[in-house]
């Protein structure tokens, strides 16, 4: 079997559902095309220029038209939507415009929370609901929607399903405090409950401190402050726009925090690592290993040392997982990965990550890719053991190699049949090279033909027009009876044949060449020879004679001679 190849892989096909104004138009498009290009296709869509569209919507921020849609690491669906300031309203009310623009805008909402007194800025689109911005006000604070007291709401906010865009929000910022909702009692009750756990630990003894050490456990989260408090760096940026920047500053500062021996974390997307581990032949996919780290749980710090950072876990991991880790400490960070999770494994795993507390941090996501779809098989608490961790691994591991098996299977089949195409498209384009190299030479052979036919036409005609012009140049058969001593030759041809005609003894020799040339025998080509003797009468010392009596000899009848000379 070949080793992997990364390169030549076959293009991505990304969906986009873009929303301008009342209307949806999909766009589905190869993720090698660029912005520009579904700005193009909008165009043909919307009746709008492309000099006054602004297509929002990206999770990394505007983009250029030449921007690569590869190079974005977008989801296969994805939502857009147009905006057209330069453009004016259509021809519908000004409310239903304006409300419509509202809800295409972005609201930064400040939310305070005031039992900790602390901020939280979260983004929200207009067409969100008030509903879903205490959902997630939950997710960060652990008090449920019920239990939420809120300020700073508008008075026009009424109705918990009201989107954003209608409830009066000041754009583009609005702030906002949320507490729990608590009886008189229980608040009482709960100062008590806190005044008596700093008696508790002001009475403790000192050696209770000193023994924290050896369970990973940091002296500031004995006394209830996290170890993220003691330490400058974060594990990641806030806010990261590029998540593989992220990723270095993690890696560098997990090092720093717990040696060298630790798992090989993936650098780039959450996309990126999918295509590193599923995307590839069967035989060379692996299992995705997430981490998701939390500095403000007291189990990090010993689930790190002790557990992901051991000989034999990282070892396993580096054979047969990819791991991509991430840091859920900050609340921005938080959401972005929720926003990931959703998108790539289901609201389900988003709300179980969501529903994590604190403490129950880290976790391990153990990811399988089945074909168009990505399986969450095993979901790790941070509190685990080393031998626990590695059997969950192995478990996953089998359920995966069973997959994978399926997969060759059906991997091998598929490229047997397409070898077999493959082969006979091969065979197929070479009869039809011979086919065409067999024409090509029969179109050769025949061409060489017809020109040979021609150049023998050409001489043929130039012989019979040396004839023609050779036996008109001849001077006229003299008769039997004449002054002149006349010759009679018989000449006999290769054929067999004879050729008889009278001549002048006064005549030269070269009239007997050109007669015999005008019957279609060339001199140049034939011998004439004379019988007795034997003579060539084409060697020159009988073609210097001048008259053909001297070339001939004397005949005994002056008056009419026979001569019998041979043509070869």
């Amino acid at each position: 079997m070949p080793s992997r190849q990364i390169v030549e892989r076959q293009p991505r096909m990304l969906d986009f559902r873009v929303e301008y104004r009342d209307r949806n138009v999909d766009v589905v498009l190869e993720d090698s095309c660029t912005v520009g290009e579904i700005k193009q296709i909008l165009e043909n869509e919307l009746q709008i220029p492309v000099s006054k569209m602004l297509l929002k919507g990206w999770k990394t921020g505007d983009v250029e038209d030449s921007t690569v849609l590869k190079s974005l690491h977008l989801p296969k669906n994805n939502s857009l939507y147009v905006l057209t300031p330069d453009l004016p309203p259509p021809s519908s009310s000004s409310h239903a415009g304006a409300l419509q623009e509202s809800l295409n805008q972005n609201f930064m909402l400040i939310i305070t929370h005031r039992e900790v007194q602390r901020e939280y800025n979260l983004n929200f689109s207009g067409s969100s609901t008030i509903q879903e911005v205490k959902r997630n006000v939950y997710d960060l604070t652990s008090i449920p929607v019920r239990h939420q007291l809120w300020e700073g709401w508008p008075t026009s906010a009424t109705d918990d399903s009201m989107c954003l865009a209608e409830s009066g929000l000041s754009y583009p910022c609005h702030r906002l405090t949320v507490g729990r909702r608590a009886s008189p009692a229980q608040t009482r009750e709960q100062s008590e409950e806190q005044s008596t756990d700093v008696h508790m630990v002001s009475d403790s003894d000192g050696d209770d401190f000193e023994d924290a050490s050896e369970f990973g456990v940091d002296d500031g989260e004995v006394f209830g402050m996290t170890s993220s408090a003691l330490r400058k760096s974060p594990m990641m940026p806030e806010n990261a726009e590029n998540e593989g920047d992220a990723l270095l500053q993690f890696t560098a500062e997990f090092s720093s925090r717990y040696g060298d021996c630790h798992p090989v974390f993936f650098i780039g997307s959450l996309e990126a690592a999918f295509q590193e581990a599923f995307y590839v032949k069967a035989r060379d996919r692996k299992l995705l290993a997430i981490y998701l780290h939390h500095d403000e749980s007291v189990l990090t710090n010993v689930f790190c040392s002790q557990m992901l950072c051991a000989e034999s876990i990282v070892s396993y991991l580096s054979q047969n997982f990819i791991t991509w880790a991430w840091d859920l400490t900050k609340d921005a960070n938080r959401a972005r990965f929720l926003t990931m999770c959703n998108r790539h494994f289901g609201s389900v795993v988003a709300q179980t990550i969501r529903t994590q507390k604190t403490d129950q941090f880290p976790l391990f996501l153990i990811i399988m890719g089945k074909r168009s779809s990505n399986e969450v098989l095993n979901v790790i608490q941070g509190n685990t053991t080393v031998d626990e961790l590695m059997m969950r691994l192995m478990a996953a591991m089998e359920i995966f190699t069973a997959q994978q098996q399926e997969d060759i299977k059906d991997e091998d089949e598929r490229e047997a049949r397409e070898n077999v195409k493959r082969e006979q498209d091969e065979a197929y384009r070479l009869s039809l090279e011979a086919d065409r190299a067999k024409r090509e030479a029969h179109e050769r052979e025949m061409a060489e033909q017809f020109r040979l036919e021609q150049i023998r036409k050409e001489q043929e005609e130039e012989r019979e027009a040396i004839r023609l012009s050779l036996e008109q140049a001849l001077p006229p058969e003299p008769k039997e009876e004449n002054a002149e001593p006349v010759s009679k030759l018989r000449i006999r041809t290769p054929s067999g044949e004879f050729l008889e005609r009278r001549f002048l003894a006064s005549n030269k020799l070269q009239i007997v060449f050109d007669f015999v040339a005008s019957k279609g025998f060339p001199w140049d080509e034939f011998k004439l020879l004379s019988t007795f003797p034997r003579r060539d009468m084409k060697q020159p010392r009988y073609r210097e004679e001048k008259k053909l009596d001297r070339g001939l000899g004397k005949p005994k009848d002056t008056k009419s001679r026979n001569a019998w000379p041979k043509f070869t």
